[in-house]
Parts: C-alpha cells; structure tokens; sequence
C-alpha cells in the first residue's frame, strides 16, 4: 500500500510527540535525581517502595520518641544529682554535729540548713521539663510533693503515708518506652519509689502505703534530723546519721538503674539508626536514579529528537512539483 503525504506527516508527528515525551520524562529524572516519579514508570517497584518507605517511617517513629525519652532522662538524671548532693550535704551537717561540740547557736545554725536543704529537696522531687512533672507517675499534670500540714511527728506512722511529712499526689505508674517491637524500657522513676522508698502506691487508702523495709523516706530523714540537732539528742542524731547515708543510697541506686537504662535507649537509637540507613539505601536502588546514565541519556534523546525535527522539516518542503 502506497503511504500518502497526510500518512506520512501523522507518522512523524506522533514520533516527534513520542520523542518529546521520552524526552521530558528523562529531564525529570535528571532535575530529581529519581528515576522513579509516577507508578507507571516501574509498577513492579511501588509494592517494595511503599513497604520500605512505611519501615523508614516506623523508625522515625521510634528515633523520635526515644530522643524525647532520652532527653527527659538526662534532666531526670540532673535533678537525682541534686538530690545526692542534698543528701550528702546533710550527712556532713549531721557529723558536724555529732562529733564537734557545739552550743546552741551553733545547732541552731545546722538545723536551718538542714530545713532549707528539705525545702531544696521539694524543689528536686516536683521538678518540670517540658511543663511535665518528672516524679509525678501518669499524673504528670499534678504537683507530687506537698507539705503535710497535719504532720506531728509524735503520732508518724510508718505504715500511714497521711502521718508523713510530705504528702504524695502522683501514681506508682512508671512510662514505659518501645525501643524495639516488644521490648518496654521505664524511662523515668515514680516519686513514691524515689522520695519515699515505697514500691506500690494507694492513694484512696493511705494505710496501704509503708516505706519498704531497708528503704527511706528521704523528707521524713531530713525532718528527723533536723529535730534530733534542735533537740540535741545524741542518740536521735546516732541513728539520723546512718539513714542518711541509707537515703543517699538509695538515690544512688535508682540513679544508677536510670543511667543504664538511657544507655539501653542509646544503644537501641544507634541501632535503629544503622536500620534506616539500610532502609534509605533498599530505596534508593529502586527511586534513585544513576546521574551520568540520566545525562548519557538526555544528550541521545535530544539528538534523536533534533534528527526527527529535520526529517520532519525536510519533509513539510516537498510538494507534488518535486515529483514532475
């Protein structure tokens, strides 16, 4: 069949629309530096695409809140120091006074230290960050630490919290992270545990609630202490002298338990880390494309491009005249 003048223009005109297309659409790659930019251009690929993509999301997920942990446990950490340099300060008070000899003035002199080092330690145990309180369990919206103004120190009963110095408003509730699928780490310490050595919390029932045997109410030593000075109760101030060291202790313990704790965090970021970059290079081999093989490709798509534009040109000229 003989291909007429019309034919012939329709047939490069949809090579040149062709060429044009390739054309742009190797432009794109080059401009984006991926090589996949639609479904259409590897429908095989959007399958394994979307699966990595949602892994790279999921690690995000888990970087990000474990960054947040983590920064919470390093304040956590800031104020424990303060605690333990509070609880060390008291213990120098106490061997103070029970070593030197000293009159009242001069016992008068330590026990108001020891009252605003307790006034220091409620600041510690109802510290903030991010407008949250630390050792506040769940309820971290609730200030945990208040003065009981019922306190007598004649009716104290260890086994009633309503007869404490400090009264507790927060939970026994500890947060617990995700730093891999399945595995919970506690990122914080709950002030019932810390301040007042207790492992459970009732707050409907404060008969239910006792410091823990060879465990310490850190407020209710500091107290103590304070009124064996004032008193100048030697063998008050004995015995105040070894529980201070047992409450410092016991702060030195939970800090520790806290400090490996964001070490087992670090170490899971660091993993989940490595993880998204074997995700991000899984991608990349699908999406990303091969820079000088783009270019390559450019510069022979523009060249057919040009060769067809001046086939195409050469063709409009002739008119039936050249065939006479």
């Amino acid at each position: 069949m003989k291909a007429t003048q019309g034919t012939t223009y329709r047939m490069l005109g949809s090579r040149l629309n062709d060429l044009t297309t390739e054309l742009e659409k190797l432009r794109t790659i080059g401009a984006t530096g991926k090589k996949l930019n639609s479904p259409s251009d590897d429908p095989a690929s959007i399958r394994p695409v979307l699966n990595t993509r949602k892994q790279i999301s999921n690690v995000d997920r888990y970087l990000e809140t474990m960054g947040k942990s983590l920064d919470t446990m390093q304040a956590t950490d800031g104020h424990l120091e303060h605690v333990e340099n509070i609880m060390q300060r008291a213990k120098e008070i106490m061997t103070n006074a029970v070593n030197g000899s000293l009159n009242n003035e001069d016992r008068t002199v330590l026990a108001d230290e020891l009252a605003n080092l307790r006034k220091e330690l409620l600041d510690a145990a109802n510290g903030m960050v991010d407008g949250k309180y630390l050792f506040a369990g769940y309820q971290e919206d609730t200030v945990p630490f208040v003065e009981n103004p019922a306190y007598d120190p004649l009716l104290y009963d260890a086994n009633d919290s309503s007869t404490w110095p400090y009264l507790y408003q927060g939970d026994e509730n500890a947060t617990s992270l995700e730093i891999t699928p399945g595995e919970l780490v506690e990122v914080n310490l709950t002030g019932n545990n810390l301040f007042f050595g207790t492992t459970t919390w009732d707050p409907a029932d404060p008969t239910n609630n006792s410091t823990a045997s060879g465990r310490y109410d850190l407020f209710l030593e500091l107290t103590q202490a304070e009124a064996a000075i004032r008193t100048n109760d030697q063998a008050a101030m004995q015995d105040s002298l070894g529980d201070l060291e047992g409450a410092a202790e016991q702060n030195r313990r939970l800090r520790s338990q806290l400090g490996n704790r964001a070490s087992r965090v670090e170490t899971a970021m660091d993993y989940q880390e490595g993880v998204r970059v074997d995700l991000k290079q899984i991608l990349s081999r699908y999406e990303d494309a091969d820079a000088i093989e783009a270019f390559n490709a450019i510069i022979q798509q523009e060249t057919a491009f040009q060769a067809a534009l001046s086939v195409t040109s050469r063709v409009s000229q002739l008119s039936i005249l050249d065939y006479l």
